[in-house]
């Protein structure tokens, strides 16, 4: 035992039984911090780097407890002291580093990493209030700070600090750091976040995270992702982005050093990620760093930048593939655009004809793939189909220069906290069935042998069963909403974006609406459940939002359908929550617009955890189909192959779907007076004209096949049996879909380093 009970009385005079869950999160935030300090770093000759934006890393406590081999003896200490690990993780405030799929990929890998014994920290911003926390208010997404460092964190300060020169004046950090354990490993890695003592939250206009973007020293790192809707908002994303990469560009050199590095053989200790391309400032700014500090001239200096840098990237939306107005970087820091402009001569001397490969337009507007392309060694997809578009299509005429970068690296999850931690019940099931090799090995297919056992899968179902009531006690405990613990869990978890087709969904509940007012009432009650956050400045994300929210009051207060169909709007969502809706899910919705989404891996999440997928053929939905068998998924939609060429040609108009008889009534209920009622009409009428018109991303397209796969979908799951079946199919190919395996491919292919 840990003698809890010992620190307890050391810590806060009281026994253990007598400590509130925010002093017992102390004790334990204070064990695990004692141990990790006490384990050597991860080491080896060259050195990973881990840059990103975001790290959504979760709250910290059963993931550590987990992987440090204390998780049974903390859990079975306080059962004895009458609590739970799952209360006492109630007062522990989730790091609000991140928002969507890019920070949890950083995090999962942050996690494998460590696991595998590789010498590789993460590198990013110390966010004091995130994105921002969300909230509802006659249905609509409201704003506060995410005030997460007023609580106990796993913050360490460190004694390091750099000088980052701007235009205007010179920022020093401040270092904080995370340890990073990996399971069952004697070592640990960092995440090592900079910060400014300068920072100051008092700036933030009171109730909203509106606050002056001009006072750089005070606001730097108040928020992920400002607002960057006007000119000071480009200004103080591009002073955050150089902010974080010239500080860790500091950190490799002056780490390699001491290592041993001579400079020159800089790319012999130190290797950059690069996740997507908000890091991409760290080209030039190595460059700068080796021209300037070390005395290297600046060919020698580009061509060791070259081989260190590898670039993941993670969309196939043009928006997304940043592009700054090199004026904007000229302003922001001088030298960083005077290197930027010279590494466009290079590009423009070597292909002068191809100015799609170009790194600065004819508009002035530098745009940072190019860089992260034509001067990183690597360049990768993280799913078989993403990379494909990216070399037929998107990337195509980079690709035909530089064939031998490009590679896939389909994304993975950690299946510490997607499995172990947040579903012990499952857990505990695969171990008796197969044993605890896939602990160490994400191999599952042992429990296919399981398959027509019924006893088996009555277990199964109970687990199910077990994590749906714990969903509902938490939706019940924190929002005080009530769902039907017999009903099919269906659910949509992502930022809100019109490419990820929430809206389509919506559309669906509307058709079930009238489905069920007509007297055809489902064999099970369905709750659909949505979570996610919209950007502030995007106002159809907001109106789609608006929406569900209209929807889920208009259904709420219907005595004939209200029994039968729920639909719950998840405020703030988070990894806290994903950790209850994940286990409990039936359904897993993947249904962005084919082509679109890079990978997601929500997608294999759910699947791990025994939901069953309706899907589009985008992302790794392709590769979990290839994996499960297509049987047990639930494929609808046009091909990506049709979707680009529909973009190509501007071959599709809302209006010729809109127009068909299933179609229109669902549409036009969007502005009917029975939704009006409960939602604002100036967005309704935004969000109708937006879909009848304009659809971007084609909601109309796979409308009716959705509807079709969906009654399928609720049909099926009246045979409880052959669901389960099912289900437990997907649990035993999901070993996959494992971030080790993705890891061991980066170190194999790009990395290279010691293991």
């Amino acid at each position: 035992m840990l003698n809890l009970n010992e620190r307890a009385q050391a810590q806060f005079n009281q026994p253990l039984s007598e400590l509130s869950h925010a002093e017992i999160y102390k004790i334990l935030l204070d064990l695990v911090q004692e141990k990790t300090a006490a384990m050597p770093q991860n080491e080896g000759k060259r050195k990973l780097y881990y840059i990103s934006a975001e790290f959504l890393i979760g709250k910290l406590l059963s993931n550590n407890l987990l992987n440090l081999g204390l998780y049974d003896d903390v859990a079975a200490e306080l059962a004895e002291n009458g609590t739970s690990l799952a209360e006492v993780e109630e007062a522990e405030a989730e790091p609000s580093l991140g928002n969507g799929g890019l920070g949890r990929l950083a995090a999962c890998f942050l996690d494998s990493i460590a696991t595998l014994g590789l010498n590789g920290d993460g590198v990013g911003l110390n966010y004091h209030f995130g994105l921002f926390r969300q909230y509802f208010e006659d249905n609509k997404q409201s704003y506060e700070p995410d005030e997460w460092l007023d609580h106990p964190t796993w913050l360490n300060k460190s004694d390091i600090s750099y000088k980052v020169p701007f235009g205007k004046f010179t920022l020093q950090s401040t270092l904080y750091e995370i340890d990073v354990p990996g399971y069952n490993q004697p070592n640990v890695n960092k995440l090592r976040l900079f910060d400014l003592d300068t920072v100051n939250p008092e700036i933030i206009e009171e109730s909203s995270i509106n606050f002056d973007k001009t006072q750089i020293e005070e606001n730097l790192t108040l928020f992920l992702y400002p607002d960057d809707s006007d000119r000071n908002g480009n200004l103080l994303r591009i002073y955050q982005q150089y902010f974080m990469v010239s500080n860790g560009a500091q950190l490799a050199i002056q780490e390699a050093i001491e290592r041993g590095s001579n400079i020159h053989d800089l790319a012999e200790y130190v290797v950059v990620q690069i996740n997507d391309t908000h890091p991409t400032f760290i080209i030039p700014e190595f460059v700068r760093l080796l021209t300037t500090e070390h005395g290297i001239d600046f060919e020698e200096a580009v061509e060791i930048t070259r081989n260190v840098v590898a670039f993941t990237n993670h969309t196939i939306l043009s928006e997304a593939l940043e592009k700054w107005p090199l004026s904007d970087i000229h302003e922001v820091v001088p030298e960083i655009a005077e290197i930027i402009t010279k590494l466009d001569e290079i590009i423009k001397d070597q292909f002068p004809d191809n100015e799609a490969v170009h790194i600065i337009d004819e508009w002035g507007t530098v745009h940072m793939a190019s860089i992260a392309i034509h001067f990183g060694f690597s360049i990768n997809g993280v799913a078989a189909l993403h990379t494909e578009i990216l070399k037929n299509n998107e990337l195509n005429h980079f690709y035909e220069i530089y064939p031998e970068k490009f590679s896939n690296k389909t994304n993975g999850i950690t299946f510490r906290r997607w499995l172990m931690a947040s579903n012990p019940s499952l857990t505990n099931f695969i171990d008796e069935h197969i044993g605890t090799k896939w602990r160490e090995d994400a191999d599952l297919t042992d429990l296919l042998a399981f398959e027509n056992d019924d006893k088996v899968l009555d277990e199964l179902r109970r687990i199910k069963k077990e994590n749906k009531n714990a969903l509902a006690d938490h939706l019940q405990r924190t929002r005080d909403i009530n769902i039907d613990r017999h009903s099919i869990v269906d659910v949509q978890i992502k930022r809100i974006h019109e490419y990820k087709r929430q809206q389509m969904l919506a559309l669906y509940i509307i058709y079930k609406y009238h489905e069920i007012k007509a007297g055809n009432i489902p064999g099970t009650p369905i709750t659909i459940i949505f979570g996610g956050k919209a950007a502030p400045a995007y106002t159809i994300a907001k109106d789609i939002i608006h929406l569900i929210l209209s929807l889920s009051e208009l259904i709420e207060n219907d005595l004939d359908v209200a029994p039968h169909l729920k639909v719950v709007f998840v405020d703030n969502y988070n990894v806290s929550e994903a950790e209850y809706l994940i286990p409990a899910a039936n359904i897993s919705e993947q249904i962005s617009l084919a082509s679109k989404e890079a990978s997601g891996t929500g997608n294999m999440k759910f699947m791990l955890n025994g939901a069953l997928t309706i899907m589009t053929w985008d992302g790794a939905n392709v590769e979990i189909a290839e994996q499960v068998g297509e049987e047990n998924v639930y494929p609808f939609g046009k091909s990506s192959e049709e979707i680009v060429n529909l973009y190509a040609t501007d071959g599709y108009d809302p209006q010729d779907y809109y127009k068909q008889e299933r179609i229109k009534p669902i549409v036009d209920f969007i502005i009917s007076d029975e939704l009006m009622a409960y939602g604002i009409p100036d967005r309704l009428h935004r969000l109708y004209n937006d879909m009848t018109n304009k659809d971007y991303f084609m909601t109309l397209i796979d409308l009716e096949e959705f509807i079709d796969v969906k009654e399928k979908v609720y049909y099926d799951y009246e045979d409880r049996r052959d669901w389960t079946r099912r289900s437990l199919i997907n649990i035993a190919n999901a070993g996959y879909f494992s971030a080790d395996r993705t890891i061991e491919e980066y170190n194999n292919d790009i990395w290279h380093l010691d293991q």
